[in-house]
């Protein structure tokens, strides 16, 4: 990832092991429109606005995602 972010761990999506499990951090040095990072365990990351990750957030609460994982 780039040196010059300021990455602040907020949650790790499998918490079981050390092998680079997807991680939600926020970089409060980024522009407002990036400044939540959420990366996966192939080193990849995507970056979101807070705005994008309160839509997201409320579309896994209203169980709009739960047919991609399984849920009934």
């Amino acid at each position: 990832m780039n040196e010059h972010r300021q990455l602040v761990s907020i949650a790790r999506f499998c918490g079981k092991c050390d092998c680079g499990c997807p991680e939600l951090f926020l970089d409060h040095a980024a522009a407002p429109e990036r400044r939540v990072v959420i990366t996966d365990d192939f080193g990849q990351c995507i970056a979101m606005s807070m705005t994008q990750l309160d839509d997201l957030v409320a579309d896994v609460k209203a169980g709009r995602l739960d047919a991609l994982v399984g849920t009934p």
